[in-house]
């Protein structure tokens, strides 16, 4: 019982670790943004985790965790509606469930990921998203792709039979968000101003870096809980490792970003560095918990150029990504999961190959289901504002109100 409650209360702090996260992912979403549209993503970002969780209690836990019957394909299946707690013969709660964590700790825990695909969404099409258009797709995305997709591994499904491994979610969270940002950036088009009549980038800079700085910093602290808790107990060894090997990915991934990004452009981008650290948590998620410290350095090094190579590409692509989702969440998780066969106690030619074809299953679903309902929902009610909301701004429009109350009065 003693080590039940030693685990239990360790997977708890790391429950609220996560969900201190949503805070660093709003800073940094209205930080890289501009001023007029921070009511809009403020909003998103907490309707992204109230319905999260609500939908993750109405379905999504048994979508992931469905006990996949033996023989089975392991694709698809689902256990029931709602969260009905294992009882003892006298009523009370199973403590019996697992020996790491209570029923309910593990509903809140992973339910904590279920909103973070959304999230990621959400900094890619801000400023321009009808925002009916974005709920909808969060309640479809979040409600059914997230679970059914974390249940082919999570969930004992047939990537976890094939060799498929993805600690903490380089794939089934980060990509599984990324993939979804991709798409909609490229059914939304470019915000006004970010491309010339040449087709070159133009920056859009954000109205408070402060902020940015600040949610970046967050999100790191809530990686502990990320990473950490992902260890599914207090293990005292394996749990230091996963803080270690967390810590130094992000460190080397936002020293390796700054560098290249002041080779590349000659000058020192903050908003790279910092993205970088991102893309050395993101790279190293998959395999924290199988890297030496060593390893997680390189992790982290490789990750952040990575970072600023897909910013490029993304630009190259003329495609607008306000905030740098998909270079950080997927790319950086595509390479993280491909990390594990590359580095790590599991590192070998066999791995690798699971690590790909699980990308590619993961990516090719995701990027489907997607497209499905993000052109079906623009097609309907359509997908972006108007022309002339997007130029004063979706706070105004949307919501009637604004983040700073001399905001107005400052436009004149």
């Amino acid at each position: 019982m003693e080590l039940l409650t030693t685990n239990n209360v360790w997977m708890m702090v790391c429950t609220g670790l996560v969900f201190f996260m949503h805070l660093g992912f709003s800073f940094l979403e209205i930080g890289l943004t501009r001023q007029k549209n921070t009511i809009n993503i403020l909003f998103k970002n907490v309707f992204i985790i109230c319905t999260g969780l609500l939908l993750y209690y109405i379905g999504g836990f048994n979508l992931m965790y469905p006990g996949f019957a033996e023989g089975s394909s392991g694709i698809f299946s689902f256990a029931g509606f709602g969260i009905p707690a294992p009882l003892t013969a006298e009523g009370v709660l199973d403590l019996t469930y697992n020996e790491g964590y209570t029923y309910y700790t593990d509903f809140l825990f992973q339910g904590m990921f279920a909103a973070t695909a959304a999230t990621i969404v959400s900094g890619a099409v801000a400023e321009r998203i009808k925002l009916g258009a974005f709920m909808l797709f969060t309640v479809l995305y979040v409600g059914l792709v997230y679970p059914i997709v974390g249940s082919w591994k999570w969930g004992g499904g047939f990537l976890d039979a094939m060799g498929f491994y993805d600690f903490a979610g380089s794939t089934l969270v980060h990509s599984v968000g990324g993939w979804a940002a991709l798409i909609a950036i490229y059914l939304l088009g470019a915000r006004i101003g970010k491309f010339d009549a040449n087709g070159k980038a133009q920056a859009i800079p954000g109205h408070n870096i402060p902020l940015a700085a600040a949610g970046v910093l967050i999100l790191w602290l809530g990686w502990f809980g990320f990473n950490g808790g992902s260890v599914l107990s207090a293990d005292p060894g394996l749990t230091s490792l996963v803080l270690v090997t967390t810590s130094l990915a992000a460190a080397a991934g936002g020293v390796s970003a700054f560098i290249t990004s002041t080779i590349m452009y000659k000058n020192y981008d903050l908003t790279m560095f910092l993205n970088g650290i991102l893309g050395g948590l993101v790279g190293i998620t998959a395999g924290a918990d199988l890297m030496s410290p060593n390893e997680s350095v390189v992790i982290g090094l490789i990750a952040g150029s990575i970072i600023v190579f897909g910013v490029a590409l993304i630009d190259k692509l003329k495609l607008d990504d306000p905030v740098g989702a998909v270079a950080v969440h997927l790319i950086c998780g595509i390479f993280g999961t491909l990390a594990v066969g590359m580095f790590g106690s599991k590192a070998g030619m066999g791995q690798f190959i699971d690590q790909l074809v699980g990308v590619g299953i993961v990516g090719a679903f995701c990027c489907v289901i997607s497209f499905v309902i993000l052109y079906a929902i623009k097609a309907t009610i359509g997908l972006r504002v108007s022309e002339e909301e997007e130029i004063e701004g979706l706070d105004g429009h949307e919501h009637g109100m604004d983040a700073y109350s001399d905001f107005r009065l400052n436009q004149h």
